[in-house]
């Protein structure tokens, strides 16, 4: 059979379209791992970042970092094997019972020669566990996979996941992932007490509200001293110092204590001039009050 020469030349530009069309998938595969592996090298970088913030939010917050897991090379870790216990007899073959294929497994005993129960004398009469099968129909049985859904039907076969699709999930879960990050920064960069409010309104309410405590205790003293319980001297005393620099260092333990933002590097402002002037006003000023209803009154 002899070939012409337009024959071979149509065959030649068959082959080499071929050659470039194999040259072009290559070429175009190969880009499209460099750019899986560019993603993978991202999302790893971004993935280590996390990490790395989400263990300085937990020590902002007091949480211990669990210790490594021991892998399966550290000192003094056993490796737990499965099978019998170290005191358990080894496998014997029974002296007697049903004929067995040839190149059977053996089967455990009880250490005295006897087979150990239905586990170790399958067929046997009187035990009941499996059927008995004849001498020359003991088969090799093969193990088939076997799908759920109905029995003796081979199961099928996982499809093989993309990598661009899995990537694009694993990236929009570390998206998820600094939403939620962010979030947890702002609520930590909140304080407890108060969260809403601004650093100055929360100092005013705070001293105000020991000031306005420590009126309710002057109120006591007065009612005391009216039944003869505390003199005038220690009643003045505490009216006009004891009570106010109780209600100042009370606002000032309160705000470093609830006041404090768990993320905010230093001390917050405290307002010390202001909480010294509202505390040295409010309570004389609830004594003078107490007075002004009392004559009011008569």
């Amino acid at each position: 059979m002899t070939v012409s020469f337009e024959e071979y030349a149509a065959l030649a530009r068959q082959l080499s379209a071929q050659h470039r069309a194999g040259e072009q998938h290559a070429a175009a595969e190969s880009a499209r791992r460099r750019d899986l592996h560019a993603a993978v090298d991202y999302l790893q970088q971004r993935l280590t970042a996390q990490g790395q913030r989400l263990d300085q939010l937990g020590r902002a917050i007091g949480i211990e970092q669990p210790p490594p897991a021991p892998g399966p090379g550290t000192p003094g870790e056993t490796a737990a094997w499965p099978g019998p216990p170290s005191g358990a007899a080894a496998p014997t073959a029974p002296s007697s019972g049903p004929p067995f294929a040839a190149g059977a497994p053996t089967v455990p005993g009880t250490g005295d020669g006897e087979p150990g129960g239905a586990a170790g004398a399958p067929g046997r009469a009187g035990v009941g566990a499996y059927p008995q099968l004849p001498a020359g129909e003991a088969r090799l049985a093969l193990p088939t996979a076997v799908s759920p859904a109905g029995g003796g039907v081979p199961a099928q076969r996982a499809v093989a996941a993309d990598p661009a699709v899995e990537l694009e999930l694993a990236r929009r879960m570390a998206d998820e992932a600094d939403r939620h990050g962010q979030q947890a920064e702002l609520l930590a960069q909140r304080p407890a007490l108060l969260p809403t409010w601004s650093p100055l309104a929360r100092a005013v309410a705070v001293y105000a509200g020991c000031g306005a405590a420590a009126g309710v205790l002057v109120l006591m003293l007065v009612l005391a001293s009216g039944v003869g319980l505390v003199d005038g001297f220690t009643l003045g005393a505490w009216i006009c110092a004891g009570l106010p620099a109780v209600a100042f260092f009370g606002g000032y333990l309160v705000l470093g204590r609830w006041g404090r933002p768990a993320m905010v590097a230093g001390t917050p402002p405290r307002y010390l001039p202001l909480g010294f002037l509202i505390c040295f006003l409010v309570v004389p000023m609830a004594y003078c009050a107490y007075l002004l209803m009392v004559r009011g009154l008569r």
